[in-house]
């Protein structure tokens, strides 16, 4: 997975690790993109990730941990952070908070003083963080280490897997991705900001029409640029708006198309390994009953047998991801 360091967006598409072992567990690290990403729009990042976790929870997959990732080194939370966190939050829901993790990075751009003294802002404030903690999330500190990271995994690997909100919502109560939780909140959003350009664009032809009427023809052209840019910010969050429900159904449709494929991949997959391991444990006997083959004969065999163990395999979450990501 990529990490960002920048004012960008690093993820722009749903993103899974290969699956590794730790402490006896089998675990898949998923990373999807934030609503405040810099190239793709909040509609397209809610599709995205709404078809991942209908598609995977249809399959019989579900989450032991959520982390939401805050950095401790911001001044302040503002309104682009809330607002991802709100949504981070109805496509949770609050039955889930229990394995959820939020963690703090960047500590080493902050003062130990200065950062504690953020970390309980985050904590007691009803506007941040408070109301989830008391509902069983927990906030972890990240150093940048990998100890610190094994130690968040391991605060989630061994809970109950928990369906999501939007899972429940999208399959087992069969609602439109716009009757969600999180499509309900993604629409007051867009309306929110439709009304904002309305009057803004009420303001600017007011202000041109006083242009025109003092032959300020330099003011009024640059006021007509700014209307234009409105005009079409405005469209586009209409065609925002209105694309959302017929998008999900024709994406989620090839998703499903996918995921036959997906299944046939992974059954010969599956074959194709219990033919490699035949052939490991017959290369093992060989090696070991025949007491005549030289050394050079010996080392082929040993050879071959990694060879066969070190096949890449791609597992189910790595494959859906790239089906997914596909379609976008």
């Amino acid at each position: 997975m990529a990490v960002g360091a920048g004012l960008k967006s690093c993820t722009s598409a749903v993103e899974t690790t290969n699956t590794f072992q730790l402490y006896g567990r089998s675990v898949t690290l998923i990373d999807t993109p934030g609503f405040d990403d810099t190239t793709v729009s909040d509609t397209d990042i809610l599709k995205m990730i709404a078809i991942y976790l209908s598609t995977t929870y249809q399959n019989g997959h579900k989450l032991s941990g959520i982390i939401y990732m805050h950095r401790i080194s911001d001044f302040r939370v503002g309104g682009i952070s809330r607002r991802n966190f709100s949504m981070f939050r109805k496509l949770c829901g609050d039955e889930t908070l229990r394995n959820v993790a939020i963690v703090t990075n960047m500590w080493g751009e902050v003062s130990p003083e200065r950062g504690a003294a953020r970390e309980q802002e985050l904590r007691s404030d009803d506007l941040l963080f408070k109301q989830v903690l008391e509902k069983g999330a927990e906030m972890i500190r990240h150093d940048n280490t990998l100890e610190s990271a094994q130690a968040i995994l391991w605060h989630l690997v061994n809970k109950r897997p928990r369906v999501l909100r939007i899972q429940r919502e999208l399959v087992d109560e069969g609602k439109d991705i716009t009757q969600t939780a999180a499509g309900e909140e993604l629409d007051r959003e867009l309306a929110a900001l439709a009304k904002k350009h309305m009057e803004q664009l009420a303001e600017v032809q007011k202000e041109m029409e006083e242009a025109l009427a003092t032959k300020d023809m330099e003011t009024k052209k640059e006021l007509e640029e700014v209307r234009n840019d409105l005009m079409k910010n405005m469209e586009k969050i209409e065609n925002d708006r209105d694309r959302l429900s017929r998008e999900y159904a024709e994406e989620k449709k090839r998703a499903d198309a996918k995921m036959k494929e997906i299944e046939t991949a992974l059954e010969a997959e599956k074959e194709s390994r219990a033919q490699r391991q035949i052939e490991i444990e017959r290369l093992t006997r060989e090696m070991q009953e025949n007491q005549r083959a030289t050394t050079a004969q010996r080392e082929e065999m040993r050879k071959e047998i990694q060879r066969l163990q070190n096949q890449p395999k791609r597992g189910f979450f790595s494959r859906i991801g790239h089906a997914i990501d596909s379609l976008f």
